[in-house]
């Protein structure tokens, strides 16, 4: 039967490649990409949302000890306290715009005692020439204010490295309230708040981000098609073999015979000399 020459080792290799191929496209790298695209929608969504919403209280949206979510990042809120400046902390390493940049991290004592953390905004690094240091820039301002900010997540260091002490000012290496808290000791709230373009402290504003979908969903088909096309090649080459005057189902001596570059290049020079004899 010719369906017995598809279990040629070579042709089983093949086979199985095809179907790893293929699964990986289906079940893991077009999955993935439909869930990135799922998580800017959504927070393409919790931003848009929120710019319509008035600022809220801070402990109702979120009372205390809870952690922001999906529901919750990105709401304005409003909240009155002052500015802890001397437990203040750097992040390091950040990219705002495209380009390299520290976030000024201030925790912020509220009215009711409790701590937030309180995202001051950027300044660009002074670019020296070994290395690139913390610039100047302005203190918080004492006293009560009352800011207007929005509630973020908690970023999370995957190395969970300490914080390093440079030009007087703790810096850390993700912006979130266990990472300052850490470094600062303070009982800080989960969550964080970035402040808004005119706010008291403000430095310079974080831009909201990209409201774009981005390439995700295209890239998840794409991943979809390149399994579906892997497989549809197989069936066709599969039915081109085994019908009647296919390669596999050829007999040996009749299949083409493979011929080095050597060989060819042999051959042709006999054949010329062959001719001018």
């Amino acid at each position: 039967m010719r369906l017995r020459l598809l279990l040629r080792p070579g042709w089983l290799a093949l086979t199985a490649l095809v179907l790893i191929f293929a699964g990986v496209c289906f079940t893991l790298l077009a999955p993935w990409q439909f869930a990135r695209h799922e998580e800017r929608s959504t927070t393409n969504d919790a931003v848009t949302n929120a710019a319509n919403a008035t600022p809220a209280d801070l402990n109702t949206l979120i009372p205390a000890g809870q952690r922001p979510d999906a529901t919750t990042e990105w709401r304005t809120v409003r909240v009155t306290g002052e500015y802890l400046a001397d437990e203040e902390v750097v992040a390091r390493l950040r990219t705002v715009l495209g380009q390299p940049a520290f976030e000024v991290l201030t925790p912020f004592r509220l009215t009711d005692g409790s701590i937030v953390l309180v995202d001051r905004g950027y300044v660009r690094p002074v670019q020296g020439s070994k290395s690139v240091t913390l610039p100047d820039y302005a203190a918080p301002p004492s006293g009560t204010v009352t800011v207007t900010a929005r509630v973020r997540a908690d970023e999370r260091d995957p190395r969970d490295r300490r914080a390093e002490s440079e030009a007087g000012r703790p810096q850390v290496y993700a912006v979130g309230s266990g990472v300052v808290a850490r470094a600062t000791g303070l009982d800080i709230r989960p969550g964080y708040l970035q402040v808004e373009e005119g706010a008291p402290g403000v430095l310079g504003a974080l831009p909201l981000p990209d409201l774009d979908a981005g390439p995700f969903l295209s890239y998840a088909l794409q991943w979809i098609a390149f399994g579906t096309m892997a497989l549809l090649a197989w069936l066709y080459f599969t039915w081109r073999e085994i019908k009647p005057g296919g390669v596999l189902a050829a007999p040996k001596a009749d299949r083409p015979r493979r011929v080095s570059v050597a060989q060819q290049i042999a051959e042709e020079e006999a054949r010329e000399r062959a001719t001018l004899n």
